[in-house]
């Protein structure tokens, strides 16, 4: 008899797999000729590219959106957007559901690691609620929207709303205002309600389904919180006021020189929420003081917060090394936040998702770097950092990389939206073997 082949895919590998064939698909539908708006089909690769940093949610792009597509494209770029930044695995689940069919064990256990739940318990109604709450959240960012973008650009304006509402919630920072003169949001520099809208947008899409359900059940209500949605909060409102106060204060002889109070109040608030994985701009990145472009470094490494549309190495990735260092230093048993003791583990597997992300990115840097010297460091460094923090922003460079270049960015969108540590496990897992304890020996650190 034959022996029959079967290929068995955990939970890990089906995820990974699955963004890589949405990126797939992705590209052979921008490469059609209708996709664009002359008619002339732009290359597969340059395809690729765009389709892995729309599906990626990040926004690092080749070609003007708004200039190089048609309809038909802007509106797969959307789609892939949309998907993207919710997981395929969300909206494989919801079909599932409004068709009456059985959810099984694996496709709940394949939900529960995608959005990075600690249980399958309720995930069906978590699903339901991540739908449902997407769908009021950008409803209403794109009907404010519109009460500017109508009277300014007629009827058109509506997709302009609809299109800038779904990349601002799922983090993406793609924008179709580029046939409209417009360099990504920068022709809205002053205007409270669009930059408001947009901040809005990418805070909410950026705190994590999870933290989502702990409110609606809780309310307002900050003890009965867990300890995710307390770190989440605690340090997307830490880094959003910091970040902005630090980007008023260097740009005060930069890009703010010429602006009023109040506009100089807007645009740093605005950088300092975009900058961790949403990707829009209302000031010219490459005019930046270069203080602040250190601290957008920082900013993109960190990201966004687990089981959300961000990317970045995470909020409470970095929140749980800093508790535990601070312990360490303090020299106190345990690791203990907001009347909680975090568990070691969760400092292992923070440590093993920084250290990852900043070796990848190094590695990415070393070889555009090689390749191509006269871009320059500190661009070359912006370009990989936002690569893999799913961000989006650039300093001018993306179109000028080489096809190597090209190639390093993809694979580190890629691995900031699949998550480096997980994708690394999924290439490597495999059944377990015996265990093989070594003896222990000391060896000096710091």
């Amino acid at each position: 008899m034959p022996r029959r082949f079967s290929l068995r895919l955990s939970h890990t590998q089906i995820i990974a797999l699955g963004f890589l064939m949405l990126i797939i698909t992705g590209a052979l539908l921008l490469s059609l000729p209708f996709a664009s708006a002359d008619g002339r089909p732009v290359s597969f690769f340059d395809a690729m590219f765009t389709s892995t940093s729309a599906s990626c949610v990040t926004g690092l792009i080749v070609f003007d959106t708004g200039v190089q597509w048609s309809m038909f494209g802007q509106i797969v770029l959307l789609v892939l957007i949309q998907i993207g930044g919710l997981g395929f695995m969300t909206l494989v689940t919801f079909f599932l559901i409004m068709m009456r069919r059985k959810v099984g064990l694996k496709e709940r256990q394949i939900m529960t690691e995608s959005i990075n739940a600690s249980s399958i318990g309720g995930i069906l109604s978590i699903t339901k609620i991540i739908l449902i709450g997407t769908l009021i959240f950008e409803g209403a960012g794109a009907m404010l929207l519109a009460i500017r973008f109508v009277p300014e650009f007629g009827a058109i304006g509506i997709w302009y709303s609809i299109f800038h509402a779904v990349s601002a919630f799922c983090n993406a920072g793609f924008d179709v205002l580029g046939r409209e003169g417009s360099a990504s949001l920068t022709k809205f520099a002053g205007d409270p309600l669009v930059n408001v809208v947009i901040i809005l947008l990418i805070i909410i899409g950026g705190l994590g389904f999870l933290v989502w359900d702990d409110i609606r059940v809780h309310g307002v209500h900050w003890k009965r919180y867990r300890l995710q949605t307390k770190a989440v909060l605690f340090m997307t409102l830490v880094l959003v006021v910091s970040g902005a106060i630090l980007i008023f204060i260097f740009e005060a002889n930069a890009t703010g020189k010429d602006m009023d109070v109040g506009k100089r109040i807007l645009t740093a608030l605005f950088a300092s929420v975009t900058t961790r994985t949403a990707g829009f701009n209302t000031v010219n990145t490459a005019d930046m003081a270069a203080s602040s472009i250190v601290l957008m470094y920082m900013l993109m490494f960190i990201g966004g917060n687990s089981g959300s549309t961000a990317g970045g190495v995470k909020t409470t990735s970095i929140l749980v090394i800093i508790v535990f260092a601070i312990s360490g230093i303090r020299r106190k048993p345990d690791a203990n936040v907001f009347g909680r003791r975090i568990h070691e583990d969760a400092l292992k597997q923070s440590v093993y998702v920084v250290s990852f992300n900043i070796i990848l990115a190094f590695v990415g840097a070393l070889i555009i770097g090689a390749v191509q010297p006269s871009l320059g460091i500190d661009k070359i460094l912006f370009e990989v950092f936002s690569a893999i923090g799913t961000v989006g922003m650039s300093m001018g460079i993306t179109s000028s990389l080489s096809v190597a270049g090209r190639v390093v960015i993809m694979l580190l969108m890629y691995l900031g939206r699949v998550g480096s540590v997980s994708f690394g496990l999924a290439m490597l897992e495999r059944k377990a073997r015996p265990a093989v304890t070594y003896p222990t020996e000391s060896i000096t650190v710091g």
